[in-house]
């Protein structure tokens, strides 16, 4: 797992969460309809559900807002049918993108997607144009202060984490996807506490950027995907420059 720079990603996405919480409230609450349709409304019932719950009180979204969320989509014919789309394309300098989308309109969003990769010098790409350079794993970071990297780690393979990395800031624990409820369930029985954890698309290799005007286009594209109501994540190759 080393060098896909995940926490420079995280990083980026908590600025933008305590900028514009009411846009990712959103799109979590938009998660949570979706799988409460598509498995139910009871967590213990739901693996899919419980880790949407994880994801929200993650990003800090109050639990009164969670319950309400699933309380309406458990209401028979309530909202709109959202359906969960994946588009693969290359950004400025041949960067790999993975864009996760729920969209209650495929035509839409696929236009979309088509203007924000031609605008920043990108390109959209068919499905599996890119998907092959990622792998698909369960990703929880927790903040390292005060914490004993043995004692971390000594915890984390015995929840059954694949992998573990310590970067001196933070502690990122790699799960098979559908272990990562399981493990991270373990570790908060342990009384930890998590940035993140979620399914990610972990990059295979890195791709860096030198010259300043592709830079500032990698940026844009990664803020106009991000900042559209129907993109769930985005997860690219991109070796972001340092602050």
């Amino acid at each position: 797992m080393s060098g896909h720079s995940k926490w420079s990603n995280i990083k980026r996405k908590k600025e933008k969460t305590d900028a514009a919480k009411a846009k990712i409230f959103t799109k979590i609450g938009r998660e949570i309809a979706v799988v409460v349709k598509q498995g139910g409304a009871n967590p213990n019932e739901n693996s899919k559900l419980k880790d949407v719950i994880a994801k929200a009180k993650a990003a800090n979204v109050p639990n009164d807002n969670i319950e309400r969320i699933i309380k309406k989509a458990a209401g028979e014919g309530d909202g709109a049918n959202y359906e969960e789309l994946i588009y693969e394309g290359y950004g400025p300098c041949g960067v790999a993108v993975v864009v996760e989308t729920l969209t209650d309109n495929r035509n839409r969003t696929a236009g979309e997607m088509r203007h924000y990769f031609d605008k920043c010098g990108g390109n959209l790409g068919q499905s599996g144009s890119v998907m092959f350079m990622f792998d698909r794993k369960g990703i929880i970071v927790i903040e390292a202060e005060g914490l004993d990297e043995d004692t971390v780690m000594e915890d984390a393979l015995e929840a059954g984490a694949e992998d573990f990395e310590f970067d001196g800031e933070i502690f990122e624990i790699s799960t098979a996807p559908n272990d990562l409820g399981a493990v991270r369930d373990a570790l908060e029985g342990k009384g930890y506490t998590f940035v993140s954890a979620e399914v990610a698309y972990v990059p295979q290799t890195m791709s860096s950027i030198d010259d300043g005007d592709m830079v500032t286009k990698m940026e844009k594209l990664i803020d106009m995907l991000e900042e559209n109501d129907d993109v769930q994540a985005v997860w690219h190759n991109w070796e972001m420059p340092e602050e």
